[in-house]
């Protein structure tokens, strides 16, 4: 049973940063791209950022690039999104997904989803 589980959301103030992290199981995390989403209430789920399975191509969404890195730990089986500068925008419920084979990064292209953790940015 493949599982991903995300930790690091909660409130900051505009300018701070958090870290978010995604712990796989169930799966060879390393045969596996991974991403980063969110959703907002009343948006459709949006794209952040993503990173193969070696880690050594990384695609980010213009609305975070510059502000985000997205890293894993294959060792660890997990992947993190640092987020800096955040903004009261970034406001959503943020979502790790796991692919096996990247055609795009929409998100019915995903295999697998975790259940989300809150972030929120206050002014």
């Amino acid at each position: 049973q493949v599982q991903l589980v995300e930790s690091g959301g909660g409130s900051v103030q505009t300018g701070g940063s958090l870290r978010l992290s995604c712990a796989a199981s169930g799966l060879t995390f390393s045969d596996y791209s991974m991403a980063w989403f969110r959703q907002a209430p009343g948006t459709k789920r949006e794209f952040i950022a993503g990173i193969s399975w070696s880690g050594s191509r990384e695609s980010y969404a213009d609305s975070m690039k510059g502000r985000s890195t997205i890293s894993r730990d294959n060792a660890k089986n997990t992947v993190y999104l640092q987020m800096n500068s955040l903004k009261p925008e970034d406001t959503a419920v943020y979502y790790c997904a796991a692919v096996e084979e990247v055609t795009n990064w929409a998100p019915s292209s995903m295999g697998y989803w975790g259940q989300g953790t809150q972030v929120n940015v206050s002014k």
